[in-house]
């Protein structure tokens, strides 16, 4: 080869010197050319005169633009032409094309086939160049298929737009050049125009593109063999590519040669085996031993082993995923939504403007009683338009701060919306004029009491108006809503109302108001709600994140049909498909620039399909037509489909064509048909109310069904496009790229693949797209996670396609819960390590959809650990699984808590205005979970939990106070929510919630959650000093079962190895008991010596007594030296009551002892007022000199020296520890226990921290089982205030025998993820 390239680059242009051109007839192209000054073999194989086979025959175009007729000289047809075209034997890989542009700017591109080791590419060279930015735009073309390609590998600075690309030449000197190389063999010609930016000047010839041809490659292919698994692969691409045709056999056949040819191809060029497998079947990076492959004599390359079973066209493409091993740090994500999540927006609210101010006191002024509220524009200015229904009678308030004198032109709507009827004379206020049937009236300024403003207001009485059409006038301007008359709907509407708080507090309640306001205009068409979705969506981005949740609550109610999608208005599929788009556009660019918003963006992208302009949209209109024509199925369900489609198409029409796919698949079984549309909530009534109803049910022919399901399937596919973005295959599509053809009067489509995709991708997509049904998810499951984590990069950084990208990352996390969901059924048939390994994967979904997933991404290196310790069987290996569980239980107990407080509140304000029925308003927050990965988790959790309590042989329960009891059971969602009650006979509380910090209350005799309180927490010791029975359970069936027994009778036994069961009991079981009903004996009263004050603001240790730090005094003087008392101060009893009676604090007190006598009388929210209003107090000095002064003298920092924002810290802890008096848990504490709580006095500690690196707790006597000769104890990491405060997750913990102490038993590990340190400030 290398040196017959050499023998034709001599002859390639002396030979071809004075070359003549023969033509057969006029017009034709030339049969063969004469080369007059050579003849060697070369210049012969061209050369063969008459013949079909020569290669000037079979491609004329090489010659055809350069040809002179008889002695002519060429003619020039337009702004480029050809100047010479140099064609050699098929055999030599070089083509050279010149063209000459205007201002003598010369082109010369020369094209080059794939040779071996050198994939095929274009040379472009512009001589004379004056242009400094000269752009190539271009597409490739394949064989058999006219529309430009992008191919994947493109010049540097390249971009894509409008399925184009466009190259930026490189200069130097005076000329530019450019290379495009196409690593796809498919490739076999390329059009262009070339592009003077700057000057917006394109270059043609005869206002059509340029076209070059791609040389084949000359390469001897036949002798490389290669994998059938790689061909499959190949063959498989081949189909997508093409969109996934329907082959006959002999197509398919011929299609898997030519994929197998396309690889040969490959190999010729140097690529290896192990690169095509890495490509077409995974793996990424892996290395594979050379000696898996070896090349025989005739250079055929042969596999030594299988990977595993391909099948051709998209069956088994790859037997396994292999997931590389990715850092669990790289997910780390901090982000939050808000420093004060669920108590304001994130950023400052901002201040309301003049006309805002007007209308929140006209709304004052008349109750309240809003039916709408809209802001205009007049001009520049803001127009509000704000209608009221004071004791029945409707008010139109019109106002502005516009400068120009205004008139108002107007009149009333009765029967149709925008129709303009005269009102009655009674109506018309003074200083008006009638016009023919409309009234004309004058602004007065002053308007709402602001001489700022102008306005009127028009009392309509209580006639039974639907609206308010007006015009405005100023001068001789008119002034309307964008072109068209303003309009205001003033009927007011019924609603089933939610009793919701409207004090503000944790929504953006100014902006859901307005997002209410415009709810009539939003239930025209999904057009107008998108529309209207997307102008909001502007406003939330900068008004903060509770905002951006009311954009979340509006289109989640609107998903899940609690709001109109279309009343009385025909709007086409592409003008709906065109407001998505802009939709998904916005929440794309939030989600790149505000990125501790993407998880909120996520779940507002799954409500919204994905939208598109032009022919996406259209298709859904044009080929239900071709559908019923080519199906012969005009008429009955499918006409009347056809016209709901044309008249307003929604989601619901995914699940309508799938229902449709259903029922032909299955025979027509019409019962498949209605329970796939029931199933998705679209029922007979909800057809039948379409604008466009459809009340027949389908019926077809057995010989419609091929065709029906080859062209619904296709179908289904673009409803999907414009509806369900997060759909799977749709999103892969979308990627990916496809071509949907053409067919009578509907246009063909072509959506490109998107670039800078990871090269691994489309495998594992098309992987996941094979195995999504599979009932053994784990190879699923890995799929899936290796794709997102592929994803991912892309996915963080800007990139024109990112809203496609989102909703594939939202289609994979998505698939994730469905197949965790459809394996539970097998879940028990696993082993441990495999259920682990299940729950690694799930655990890294949720954490790769979390803005703030620190403690997700821990959890998740914790199961990394435990499936080690797992396969290896290590001792404790159950143990140790239990606690990570555990603490990824709470971790998603702390996310739904998370979305609770930032959600629930938004969606009860604004179901309640919307109307929205009560039972989806209180589910809200919990089907938003429930539809998510934290779900999906949750259940594989609660499986695996028996699983491991059986290996470590824990059993059901925690019992934390060993008594065994009787009495009737009360469920109750917390144990918070019944601080006050006090129970007349014996119960059992079975609570969903314990926090630690609560309170028993009294006649309770037992507490059963599933909560975790610490031993040590308060609720803990209060139930073992009490005798009440005390216990966590573990399993959900068990808790579940006993939620069941709701207001029976039960005994609950404890065993004395700490295990807890239960039984049903008659009453008079409980009676014969020592119960509550029983006990004559009233609790004695105690009573408190008051503490007075004793002249002193603070004390040091050395004054500590018995009255005072008790503890810290027995303690001095007793401990070795190498133990060190902390440093202490106090602020004795008595200070508290003595800065009350300050003349500075007057106010305070005053309002504490009112405060003080709700309470008594039952009013416990003052609890909380009271706390409140502690914190006010200011200090006297003397107490600020005498506090600065003991702390100095004991050696301690005064905090003032710092600054004085520190001593007012400082203070602000003093005030604190005073107001926990009026805590929950002291006040019924004292109550239950009849100790005055007025008697009760606060003195407080002021003390050194140690800097811990470990704190502990030892219990003499097992606090479970009240075994006397074993000691329990627990370890946490830093402070002491985790194992004390009601926070969740266990400590790590032992048991010893008393008498054999160095062999301790470990009952549990860590749960917990809270360390508490000491900082120095």
């Amino acid at each position: 080869m290398k040196s017959f390239r050499a023998q034709s680059n001599r002859h390639s242009v002396s030979c071809l010197a004075g070359f003549q051109s023969v033509d057969v007839a006029r017009g034709s192209s030339p049969r063969y050319v004469r080369f007059p000054f050579c003849t060697c073999s070369i210049i012969q194989a061209l050369n063969i005169p008459g013949s079909e086979r020569s290669f000037l025959a079979k491609n004329p175009h090489f010659l055809a633009k350069t040809i002179s007729r008889r002695g002519q000289p060429p003619k020039r047809f337009s702004l480029i032409s050809p100047r010479a075209a140099i064609a050699t034997s098929s055999d030599v890989m070089g083509v050279i094309n010149e063209f000459t542009i205007d201002d003598g700017i010369k082109l010369k591109v020369r094209a080059h086939g794939a040779e071996v080791g050198t994939p095929a590419h274009v040379q472009l060279e512009v001589c004379n160049c004056n242009v400094d930015s000269l752009l190539l735009h271009w597409g490739a073309l394949q064989s058999g298929n006219g529309a430009w390609i992008v191919p994947g590998n493109l010049p540097d600075g390249s971009k894509v737009k409008h399925g184009a690309v466009q190259s930026p030449f490189k200069k130097s000197g005076d000329t530019a050049s450019l290379k495009v190389v196409f690593d796809d063999l498919s490739i076999n010609a390329i059009e262009f125009v070339l592009v003077d930016r700057n000057r917006n000047r394109w270059f043609k010839m005869n206002n059509s593109n340029l076209r070059i041809d791609v040389p084949p490659p000359s390469l001897k292919v036949s002798n490389y063999d290669i994998p059938e698994e790689l061909v499959g692969v190949q063959a498989y691409l081949r189909w997508e590519r093409k969109g996934r045709q329907n082959y006959s056999p002999e197509h398919e056949k011929v299609e898997y040669e030519a994929a197998r040819k396309e690889l040969q191809l490959e190999l010729a060029q140097g690529v290896s085996i192990t690169q095509l497998k890495a490509r077409l079947l995974g793996g990424g990076s892996e290395k594979v031993d050379s000696s898996t492959v070896s090349k025989s004599d005739d250079n055929r390359v042969k596999p030594q082993e299988e990977i595993g079973e391909i099948k051709v066209l998209g069956k088994n493409l790859m037997a396994k995923v292999n997931r590389k091993t990715w850092s669990a740090e790289e997910l780390l994500s901090r982000y939050t939504l808000d420093a004060s999540v669920g108590l304001g927006s994130s950023l400052p609210p901002q201040e309301p403007t003049t006309l805002q101010k007007a209308a929140k006191n006209l709304e004052a002024a008349d109750n309240d009683e809003v039916i709408v509220k809209k802001f205009f524009k007049v001009g520049g200015d803001e127009l509000l338009v704000l209608a009221t229904r004071p004791e029945g009678k409707s008010r139109i308030h019109i106002g502005t701060g516009f400068k120009e004198d205004l008139v108002i032109r107007w009149a009333v709507s009765k029967d149709k919306e925008r129709e303009w009827m005269s009102p009655s004379e009674t109506l018309v206020p003074a200083e008006s004029t009638s016009l023919g049937g409309t009234v004309e009236t004058q602004f007065i300024k002053g308007f709402a009491g602001d001489i700022s403003l102008q306005g009127v207001t028009l009392n309509l009485g209580d006639n039974k108006f639907i609206g308010l059409p007006f015009v405005l006038r100023s001068g001789n301007t008119w002034h309307k809503d964008n072109g068209s008359d303003y309009y205001l709907p003033i009927k007011p509407v019924v609603k089933n109302t939610v009793k919701v708080a409207t004090d503000g507090k944790g929504i953006a309640k100014a902006f859901l108001d307005d997002v209410a306001t415009q709810e009539r205009d939003a239930e025209k068409s999904l057009m107008h709600r998108y529309n209207i979705a997307t102008e909001l969506t502007e406003r939330a981005k900068n008004e903060g994140t509770l905002a951006l949740v009311g954009i979340l609550a509006w289109l989640r109610y609107m998903a899940t049909r609690q709001l109109v999608w279309n009343k009385n208005y025909n709007v086409k599929p592409r003008e709906i498909s065109a407001a998505q788009d802009r939709m998904t556009l916005l929440l794309q660019r939030i989600f790149l620039e505000q990125p501790e918003k993407r998880e909120l963006v996520r779940l507002i992208m799954a409500t919204v399909g994905r939208g598109g302009q032009g022919d996406v949209g259209q298709r859904i209109r044009d080929e239900i037509l071709v559908i019923q024509r080519e199906n012969d199925c005009k008429g009955g369900m499918m006409e009347e489909w056809h016209q709901k489609l044309h008249n307003n198409t929604s989601p619901d029409d995914v699940i309508i064509c799938e229902a449709l796919l259903n029922y032909i698949k299955t025979g027509f079984n019409m019962d498949v048909y209605w329970k796939t549309l029931n199933e998705n909530g679209v029922t007979k009534e909800r057809m039948l109310s379409y604008d466009r109803p459809v009340r027949s049910e389908p019926k077809f022919r057995a010989d419609q069904k091929d065709g029906l399901i080859r062209d619904l399937t296709n179908y289904l596919r673009t409803l999907k496009a414009v509806h369900s973005g997060a759909d799977l295959e749709s999103a892969v599509q979308n990627c990916l790229g496809y071509m949907a053809q053409g067919r009578r009067h509907m246009g063909g489509l072509k959506i490109e693949p998107i670039i800078g995709l990871p090269p691994v991708l489309p495998s594992l997509l098309y992987f996941v797209l094979e195995h999504v049904e599979d009932k053994n998810v784990l190879s699923l499951l890995e799929g899936l996670l290796e794709a997102r984590r592929e994803l991912r990069p892309t996915l963080l950084k800007p990139h024109e396609r990112l809203r496609d990208i989102i909703f594939l990352d939202l289609a994979l996390e998505s698939t994730v819960r469905t197949a965790v969901e459809r394996g539970l059924e097998s879940i028990s048939e696993r082993g441990p390590a495999e259920i682990a390994t299940i729950v690694s994967i799930v655990v890294e979904n949720l954490a790769l959809s979390s803005d703030s997933n620190e403690e997700l991404v821990y959890c998740l290196k914790d199961w990394y650990l435990v499936l080690d310790i797992i396969n290896k069987k290590a001792d404790n290996w159950a143990l140790r699984t239990k606690a990570v569980l555990d603490r990824t239980k709470l971790a998603l107990q702390d996310k739904a808590e998370y979305f609770q407080n930032i959600l629930q509140p938004t969606a009860d304000y604004l179901g309640s205005v919307l109307g929205v029925e009560e039972w989806a308003v209180q589910i809200f927050t919990e089907e938003m979970i429930r539809s998510g990965s934290a779900a999906a988790l949750s259940q594989l959790l609660n499986r695996l939990d028996p699983v491991i309590r059986k290996e470590a042989t824990m059993g059901s329960w925690q019992v934390i106070s060993p008594v065994s009891v009787k009495g009737y059971v009360e469920v109750i969602d917390g144990l918070d929510q019944v601080q006050e009650k006090v129970y007349k006979r014996p119960t059992i509380l079975v609570s969903g919630r314990v926090k630690g910090e609560e309170e028993i209350p009294e006649g309770v005799v037992a507490v059963l959650t599933p909560d975790m309180p610490d031993v040590l927490s308060h609720v803990s010791v209060r139930a073992r000093n009490s005798k009440v029975c005390f216990a966590t359970c573990f399993d959900s069936s068990v808790f579940s079962d006993l939620r069941h027994k709701d207001m029976k009778a039960l005994a609950v036994s404890v065993s004395t190895n700490a295990d807890l069961s239960y039984h049903a009991i008659g009453d008079s079981d409980i009676f014969s008991a020592n119960s509550v009903e029983e006990s004559t004996t009233p609790t004695p009263r105690i009573t408190l010596k008051k503490k007075e004050f004793l002249g002193k603001y603070a004390v040091s240790s050395k004054d500590f007594n018995l009255d005072l730090s008790r503890n810290i005094a027995n303690l001095m003087g007793k401990l070795p030296s190498w133990i060190r008392l902390p440093t202490s101060v106090a602020v004795p009893f008595g200070v508290f009551e003595k800065v009350l009676t300050e003349s500075v604090n007057k106010d305070v007190a005053s309002e504490i002892a009112i405060m003080n006598k709700h309470l008594y009388e039952g009013d416990y929210s003052k609890l909380t007022d009271i706390r409140k209003t502690v914190l006010r107090l200011e200090a006297p000095p003397a107490l600020i000199h005498e506090i600065e002064e003991v702390m100095k003298s004991s050696g301690m920092p005064w905090p003032g020296d710092e600054s004085e924002e520190r001593w007012k810290q400082a203070w602000t802890a003093i005030k604190r520890v005073w107001a926990s008096k009026w805590n929950e848990r002291a006040y019924f504490s004292t109550r239950k226990t009849n100790i005055d709580h007025s008697d009760l006095c606060m003195a407080v500690l002021v003390q050194e921290i140690i800097q811990a690196d470990y704190a502990f707790v030892i219990h003499t006597t097992n606090p479970s089982t009240g075994d006397e000769t074993e000691i329990y104890a627990e370890v946490v990491k830093g402070l002491g205030e985790t194992l004390v405060g009601a926070y969740s997750g266990r400590a790590l913990s032992f048991v010893t025998k008393k008498s054999d102490m160095k062999n301790p038993k470990v009952p549990a590990y860590p749960s917990t993820w809270l360390e508490f340190i000491a900082l120095k400030v």
